[in-house]
């Protein structure tokens, strides 16, 4: 191993959309700030993401002032999203939690919906401190997450995904790799260090800011969506199910909390603290 250091960061405003790569980030105690801050929904509430719909990956939204989206796509005209007013509240199902969030205006239900060619709504994350509970198995008292899958931060590695990637080439599908790492949609990528080495962490540090491992990442279809062209192949599935499977998980990543508050910035040391 050699010095490990933050090489890239990556906020998603709206879950399951494109993001941005800041040069730095406010950690939150729910993860990076305005990450996955917004979230679709169905007409019954149940969140859309890129699993049914990889159209997802051809939005971008990027971030306003005051926690705002910017909404592109190509082909469509951008369209500006104000924080709604917390003037009341819809129920929000992502995976297996119930959480309350505030609609958007309906002029962006309609970009979105015309987007993704079905009914959709837009949806907020306004008291991100109360709204959602972390998974109490690996949490402790009044951690709580954003809408993101379950956790407030993703770490990935260069290291790992250039070791998969030589697994990729070697395997079934060749011509699909190498895979980049937008694949994986994590928040923090870290360089310098062996591959898999992320496996045994179990506390952290980037720069000022101490994070606690909580568990590998297990991935999805999601990984085998071309994020730029939203085209679906079968890697990395095929080559993470023959060589990364923990009991019923295909892993890539680790699931960060964060232990301290601060700003983390590109360049910034790792250091490796259990």
């Amino acid at each position: 191993m050699g010095n490990p250091s933050l090489h890239s960061i990556h906020v998603h405003p709206l879950k399951a959309a494109r993001g941005f790569a800041p040069d730095e980030a406010v950690v939150e105690p729910w993860g990076l700030a305005g990450d996955r801050r917004w979230v679709l929904v169905d007409d019954s509430g149940k969140v859309i993401t890129q699993r049914p719909h990889p159209r997802m990956a051809l939005a971008a939204a990027g971030r306003l002032p005051g926690g705002g989206l910017l909404l592109s796509a190509a082909g469509r005209a951008p369209l500006t999203v104000p924080v709604p007013e917390p003037t009341g509240t819809v129920t929000v199902e992502i995976w297996r939690d119930k959480v309350e969030g505030v609609l958007a205006d309906a002029a962006a239900h309609a970009w979105f919906s015309d987007h993704l060619g079905v009914s959709v709504r837009l949806a907020h994350l306004d008291d991100p401190a109360t709204r959602r509970p972390l998974d109490p198995e690996f949490a402790r008292p009044g951690e709580t997450v954003s809408f993101a899958d379950g956790y407030p931060l993703l770490l990935t590695a260069l290291a790992s995904l250039d070791a998969l990637n030589a697994l990729v080439a070697r395997g079934d599908h060749p011509e699909e790799g190498p895979l980049p790492m937008s694949r994986f949609r994590p928040n923090v990528v870290v360089d310098g260090t062996d591959a898999w080495a992320e496996d045994g962490w179990r506390r952290i540090a980037i720069g000022e800011v101490t994070f606690r491992v909580a568990k590998m990442c297990g991935r999805c279809v999601v990984t085998t969506t071309d994020q730029e062209t939203g085209e679906r192949g079968r890697e990395p599935l095929r080559t993470l199910a023959r060589h990364r499977r923990f009991g019923d998980k295909l892993a890539f990543g680790q699931n960060l909390v964060p232990e301290s508050g601060g700003t983390v910035r590109i360049g910034d040391a790792v250091r490796i603290l259990e």
